[in-house]
């Protein structure tokens, strides 16, 4: 065996091998160079709630996938996870991640729910007289 630059033993003549770290594949290699989502432009945040579309074809129609996309569909398959959950879970980079969710939503196979911006959000005095309204009924 021999070391690479950081000192870290390879297997003889595999450049994409590392010792410690096992096969290297880079980043671009997952998302075919794409660096955003799918043509559909969605943006995904990272408190991005993904869930699996009920109406997505099942596991056998996986096999058509690459082995992140699934990775990525059988999480989402026991809960809904966040999107940095997901990053988390599989240990790829957000970046990559979102790209792959894009295809995974352009396919069908998952859903995405964006959180509401505070602004949109009732406000909390509003509420409670709702709640006192109703009380006194």
């Amino acid at each position: 065996m021999t070391d690479d630059l950081r000192g870290a033993p390879r297997e003889p003549g595999s450049q994409w091998y590392d010792g410690e770290a096992g096969p290297i594949v880079r980043p671009y290699a997952m998302t075919g160079g794409r660096t955003r989502p799918a043509p559909t432009g969605v943006r995904f945040d990272l408190i991005a709630l993904v869930t699996l579309d009920p109406a997505a074809p099942g596991a056998e129609d996986d096999a058509a996938l690459g082995p992140e996309h699934r990775a990525l569909v059988d999480l989402c398959r026991t809960e809904t996870q966040s999107v940095a959950e997901l990053a988390a879970g599989t240990d790829l980079p957000v970046g990559v991640v979102r790209v792959l969710l894009g295809d995974l939503l352009e396919l069908g196979r998952v859903t995405v729910t964006r959180p509401v911006p505070p602004a949109q959000l009732p406000d909390e005095r509003i509420l409670r007289e709702v709640i006192e309204g109703l009380r006194a009924l």
